[in-house]
């Protein structure tokens, strides 16, 4: 697990860059830190198309909700592709990203999907399988910090709502986190530092997106994970700003992420494409207790009614199970 600490490292997980502005334009790309490969390869595909010949794309990845503070504070951005709703919503009320951002197509602007998963050590000797595992004594959990990281919202979520789906009360499962995150000795910036974290051998266990392991192994790491029976479905969005929408080399490189190539991009590096017609060359696992965000039944209501509800930083539930644990 070293091995993929040092090549994250030497990635520059933080920050990047594909080149510069240059007669066919430039696009200013914000971004999380999960899919920077597969952003890397996306940007090197464009510019070999017509469209996107000449034009530069300037890239920067971090935490999701990091990036959107940054893009909110002055860092400029054409496109915003972050790990959930919340963050590209909350440069709505900032005036950045235009409301109708999800209208922006069939897709809603989701460009990929993925799963939380279980990722263990080699062998999996603290036979770690389901939720209730994680909080059994002496299990030590690696999640990023849910005021940083869109992954760890999905993690919390994901938590939540497999308990729920279980028959769990909603004080149940709020208990649950509790107990969840008194097995977290650290929280990671993002959900690329935690799996850094977790190759450098700290915790039993990662809480993290399928596609987060799977490219563990694609840098030579044999890496064992599992999918809880029951998980949530992660869906990850894109959106336009309006600097963005008045650039055609940003319009032509938003379009150009739900093509074939693109979408194939997303598959080879763990993601499950939205596109039929290449997603059913991966075969992804889905749980049989695969739920979404907006699953009414296990009390979640979509994001809006969560993100106020789990991660508001003053009242939100994380917020108190934070406190509780004296951070």
């Amino acid at each position: 697990m070293r091995r993929i600490c040092i090549g994250l490292i030497l990635a520059g997980v933080l920050a990047g860059s594909a080149g510069g502005a240059t007669r066919g334009g430039s696009v200013d790309l914000v971004a999380y830190s999960t899919p920077k490969d597969a952003y890397s390869n996306i940007i090197s595909a464009f510019q070999k198309t017509a469209a996107g010949n000449g034009v530069g794309v300037n890239a920067s990845y971090a935490a999701s909700g990091d990036q959107a503070r940054a893009v909110a504070g002055g860092l400029s951005a054409d496109l915003v592709a972050l790990a959930l709703d919340p963050d590209i919503d909350y440069l709505v009320k900032k005036n950045i990203v235009p409301k109708n951002w999800r209208k922006a197509n069939r897709y809603q602007g989701v460009v990929s999907n993925s799963v939380v998963v279980f990722v263990v050590r080699d062998g999996n000797p603290k036979h770690i399988r389901g939720w209730g595992d994680l909080v059994k004594p002496h299990i030590q959990v690696i999640t990023p910090n849910p005021f940083t990281s869109g992954g760890a919202r999905w993690n919390v979520m994901a938590g939540y709502g497999a308990l729920r789906r279980s028959g769990k009360t909603d004080k149940q499962a709020i208990k649950y986190l509790y107990k969840l995150f008194h097995h977290v000795p650290v929280q990671p910036a993002s959900a690329r530092d935690a799996l850094s974290v977790f190759a450098q051998g700290k915790g039993d266990v990662l809480l993290t997106y399928q596609n987060d392991a799977l490219y563990a192994e694609k840098k030579g790491v044999h890496t064992e994970y599992h999918v809880p029976k029951a998980t949530i479905l992660i869906e990850t969005p894109v959106a336009l700003t309006k600097t963005g929408l008045s650039k055609p080399a940003a319009k032509a490189f938003f379009k150009y992420l739900w093509s074939a190539t693109a979408q194939r991009a997303f598959g080879e590096q763990g993601f499950k494409p939205v596109v039929k017609s290449v997603a059913k060359h991966y075969r992804l696992y889905n749980p049989p207790g695969l739920f979404t965000i907006r699953s009414k039944r296990y009390g979640l209501n979509g994001w809006p009614t969560v993100n106020k509800r789990f991660f508001d930083p003053k009242n939100g539930i994380m917020a108190r199970i934070e406190a509780s644990l004296g951070r």
